[in-house]
């Protein structure tokens, strides 16, 4: 299993050839990362447009936004890339957040991230992954619906009512002979 002390990095936009590629980072090494690939100094949640380098090789020109934790997705500092869609853009891109130790993110470790800090709580992760699947409007507004905290509320509804029917079964046991 992998460590939230890892800085990580995924595809957000399908492979294959595309007009953009969107490349995620999450992590404490993030600013480290794009300074090292001449993005440096960026205002958070302002795009810039900079250019990518690494090794003195030109990697792309690129639209970077960059997003502080713990006010991110993950709630840690994060990164997206809005790269040309090119395959070889993709693969210097990613071989660069490589070598500067910045590795590929397991499947849904950015929303694991998310969890563990505090971002979700689990019905809404799950409703991650549901919005990802969903086929169907109908699929998607449950996900939406559960993303948004209604299952979590109706959870929390039914965790005070059973702490409420708790409670009086332990008062009944604990003075059974008092009214």
């Amino acid at each position: 299993m992998s460590s939230n002390a890892d800085t990580i990095f995924a595809l957000a936009t399908p492979p294959g050839r595309g007009a953009i590629a969107i490349i995620r980072l999450s992590g404490p090494g993030v600013d480290a990362a794009l300074t090292a690939l001449g993005a440096g100094g960026l205002t958070p949640r302002l795009a810039s447009l900079r250019t990518l380098r690494h090794d003195g090789e030109m990697v792309d020109q690129a639209l970077i936004l960059r997003f502080p934790g713990p006010n991110s997705y993950t709630g840690e500092d994060s990164a997206e890339l809005h790269l040309h869609g090119g395959r070889a853009v993709i693969e210097a891109a990613s071989r660069a957040l490589i070598a500067l130790d910045v590795r590929p993110a397991e499947p849904g470790e950015f929303t694991r991230r998310a969890f563990q800090n505090g971002r979700m709580d689990l019905a809404q992760a799950e409703a991650v992954a549901d919005l990802i699947d969903a086929e169907t409007g109908a699929q998607k507004n449950q996900a939406l619906g559960q993303l948004d905290g209604a299952l979590s509320a109706a959870y929390a509804g039914f965790r005070r009512e059973l702490l409420k029917a708790l409670s009086l079964v332990e008062a009944e046991i604990d003075f059974p002979d008092e009214e």
